[in-house]
């Protein structure tokens, strides 16, 4: 197999000519769910693939040939085909995949380096991950000393590279000029095609001393660059025909990848997430995070709201930022009704996205077990149009339900009116125990098979989809209901009244109580059964379709069940006798029973006449609660769960504050009656009327303004505001003393009625001897206390 090569030189820089060196394009395609490499760079030269061109032969170096197997290693290898002349299989990771078979392409082989080197004896493997964009394994050479072998995102492993080798394999000084070059020369370029780029990297330690291997950061520097590979992740031929149902579904695809801005808005545009000329953006991580983030380094809503409406790429991105975004659109208020976000991920940074997500999607193949375990569906193929038939499935079972509610109501509606009225007009019910007993049967089992097993077709795919809050009985399906029930309560109600008339036949009304069936009420029955089977197909169509025959052939449990139904109903009619109390009908009589059945059929082209909109009395229902329509207490509960152990801290916490607090007004009394004029004079009691009477009212005074406080629950604050904010304050205009606080009410009764008022003026000193004035501070009371705060626990435990 020969390929195509070609070699193009690159301008100089600062006079030096750049050192030329080989490079390799494959023309051919490898199989679509792998990875191909269609392109390398080494020693600041590219290689571009030409129809007609000569193929140039690779050198073969060891130092070329044995990081590819070390690289690798985590990848079982390309496997051959299963079937002859069929694409090769990949076993393993895809990337690695595609750089082994890279190698086997340039007629060069891996295993000697594996057979060498074992995965058993690297020395030390420094995992992937998304901070640092790269792996690395480090060996042990044969003179002890080592070797570590990186490969990641090209710009960001150039950036640790110093130098790069030549043509010749001899390393050459990589000036940060040249890497500005390969970037706007190689790197660019590839990416525009769709080519992820990978920049493949040496550096040798020697044996003594040991690098400090838990040093990443000057572990992974001073790098040798032995070239930059672009490989191409072929778009499977269904993905672009799956992304534009979706599209034309009402579902908005977003891209949300670790590659380069290029690459991801080149495999963008042959998806067809993006397109031409239409208002988009294709941001970087740093970018998305500059935009969301405001000068705290704090993530606003509002911010978000103004991106991701016209979000479609997001490149070289986090696990973090892929589960802000979904978060993001999550909780906007950008639009009417809420997003439905759907997340798809394989890998184990993608954890918290496809947990936030309403629903993940993991892949079945590729996906890790952390991926699957925080996933809702689980992809078997990895194949983003199973996704389209989710999404198709998904409405087809919500359209199910809604035929089947539409249908059993309207048969509910006619059966309950048409029993009850019967039996208080007629004193019996045109419709028996047993009959009945078969109407329910054809209702819920016959019905709910028949409708529930109707295929998925793509016009579902045609409408836009449900909001989250859409009632589940629309106004077309209510009007439905209604029209139907009307048809049918009418052709009853005339059969029930003047039927007997119109069929010459004997009235079932005035009948004795034990007298046998009559052919009057059977008639009734039958009709009402025929008038249900027609109906029946007429609930195939719950948006106004007017075809309500299509695609029923392509359902042959649902003709099954219509058929089944009238056959067994003749069985009824014209051999049930007593237990059925039906009595056998004529032909004719059967053919009118028919006739106005089929009357449903064109009663339901009538129904689908009439607009909705001029319906405005027709109501929905089945909506779900609105976000503000949830019960306050229910609100307070989720807010207030507090464990076991929180709430006794709360409880000693208040206890604590509450002596605290006492200490503290006992400190302020004494301070007070200090720096009183009069201290000594102060100390002296009245009487023991008198003194008993003005302690009782100190203590009404500290209690009411206590309690005068706590009674305003306008706001909730923690046990610290309690403190810092104290619920009543001392005027030191006058004298005061200790607070009495053993004062109960009786006393105060008894005191009231034999004390007589206090002499304002005291005989031995001139100070008032009055007792404490306490006011309340109503504007902090009013914002400090609440049923749920600390300070109402605090009135409780007094």
């Amino acid at each position: 197999m020969s390929y195509p090569l070609h070699s193009r030189s690159l301008p100089a820089s600062s006079g030096v000519r750049l050192l030329l060196a080989w490079a390799a394009v494959l023309s051919s395609t490898r199989e679509a769910e792998g990875l191909r490499v269609p392109g390398e760079y080494r020693g600041l030269t590219e290689g571009r693939g030409w129809p007609g061109l000569a193929p140039t032969p690779p050198t073969p170096r060891t130092t070329r040939r044995q990081p590819w197997g070390l690289v690798g290693a985590p990848c079982l290898s390309p496997q051959p085909p299963e079937k002859e002349g069929a694409l090769p299989r990949q076993v393993g990771n895809k990337t690695e995949c595609g750089l082994l078979g890279f190698v086997l392409d340039l007629k060069q082989d891996y295993e000697p380096v594996r057979s060498q080197v074992p995965e058993e004896k690297l020395y030390r493997v420094y995992t992937f991950n998304s901070v640092r964009k790269s792996m690395s394994t480090v060996i042990r050479l044969p003179d002890e000393s080592f070797r570590m072998y990186s490969k990641g995102a090209s710009e960001i492993v150039l950036k640790k590279c110093c130098k790069i080798l030549s043509g010749a394999g001899e390393p050459r000084v990589f000036r940060p000029r040249d890497r500005d070059e390969m970037v706007k020369k190689v790197i660019e370029p590839m990416a525009c095609d769709g080519l992820r780029t990978i920049c493949v990297a040496y550096r040798d330690f020697p044996s003594s001393p040991e690098p400090d291997w838990d040093n990443e950061n000057d572990i992974l520097n001073d790098l040798t660059c032995i070239c930059v590979v672009g490989i191409e992740d072929p778009v499977r031929p269904e993905v672009p025909e799956a992304i534009r149902k979706c599209q034309r579904a009402g579902i908005t695809v977003r891209m949300v990848t670790g590659d380069n801005i290029n690459t991801a808005r080149a495999i963008a545009i042959k998806c067809g997430i993006i397109h031409p000329g239409e208002d988009f953006l294709c941001l970087e991580g740093k970018e998305f995070n500059r935009r969301i983030r405001n000068e705290k380094g704090e993530i606003e809503q509002e911010r978000i709201d103004k991106i991701w409406p016209k979000l479609r790429v997001l490149a070289r991105s986090s696990p973090t930022d892929k589960h802000t975004l979904v978060k993001g659109i999550i909780d906007s208020t950008h639009t009417e009704q809420r997003q439905v976000v759907a997340v798809t991920g394989d890998g184990t940074n993608d954890g918290p996205a496809l947990k936030k997500a309403d629903v993940g999607f993991a892949m079945g193949i590729a996906g890790t077990d952390v991926a699957k375990e925080a996933s809702d569906i689980i992809l078997t193929d990895d194949n983003f149009s199973s996704i389209v038939k989710a999404v198709m499935w998904g409405r087809n079972v919500y359209d199910s339900i809604s035929k089947f509610l539409q249908f059993q109501l309207t048969v509910n509606v006619v059966a309950v009116i048409v029993a009850f009225t019967g039996a208080c007009i007629t004193q019996d019910s045109p419709l028996k125990a047993v009959q009945m007993l078969w109407v329910n049967l054809i209702m819920d089992t016959f019905a709910s098979l028949a409708l529930a097993t109707e295929p998925p077709t793509e016009t579902l795919l045609l409408r836009k989809p449900y909001g989250r809050n859409k009632p589940l009985i629309s106004r077309t399906m209510m009007k439905n209901i209604l029209g139907h029930a009307v048809y049918q309560l009418t052709l009853i109600f005339t059969l029930l009244f003047v039927g007997e008339k119109m069929f010459q036949i004997d009235s079932g009304r005035n009948a004795p109580l034990h007298s046998p069936p009559s052919e009057h009420y059977t008639i009734i029955f039958n009709t009402f059964v025929m008038m249900q089977l027609f109906n029946e197909i007429n609930a195939r169509k719950i948006h106004g379709e007017r075809n309500v025959f299509d695609g029923i052939f392509r359902n042959p449990i649902f003709c099954t069940i219509v058929l089944g139904t009238f056959a067994i109903q003749i069985v009824i009619v014209q051999f049930g006798g007593k237990p059925f109390s039906c009595s056998p009908l004529q032909l004719d009589q059967w053919m009118w029973c028919i006739f106005i059945g089929l009357g449903e059929l064109v009663w339901g082209q009538v129904i689908a006449t009439i607009p909705t909109s001029r319906l405005k009395f027709l109501k929905e229902a089945g909506r779900l609660t609105q976000k503000e329509e949830i019960p306050e207490e229910e609100l307070n509960e989720d807010v207030e769960e507090i464990d076991h152990a929180e709430r006794e801290l709360r409880r000693g916490q208040i206890l604590w504050f509450r002596g605290l607090n006492r200490i503290q007004t006992q400190i302020e009394v004494v301070n007070t009656f200090k720096s009183g004029a009069s201290f000594q004079g102060a100390l002296r009691r009245q009487s023991s009327v008198t003194s008993q009477s003005q302690d009782i009212r100190v203590v009404k005074a500290f209690r009411s303004s206590l309690y005068e406080g706590l009674e305003k629950p306008e706001s909730r604050t923690s046990i610290h505001n309690f403190m810092a904010h104290p619920e009543f304050r001392i005027e030191d205009s006058q004298p005061h003393i200790p607070l009495i606080d053993d004062t109960d009410l009786e006393e105060d009764a008894a005191l009231k009625q034999n004390s007589s008022p206090p002499s304002s003026l005291n005989k031995n000193n001139s100070a008032i001897d009055s007792g404490i004035n306490l006011t309340t501070d109503t504007s902090k009371s009013a914002t400090s206390s609440s049923p749920g705060s600390p300070i109402h626990s605090l009135e409780t435990s007094l």
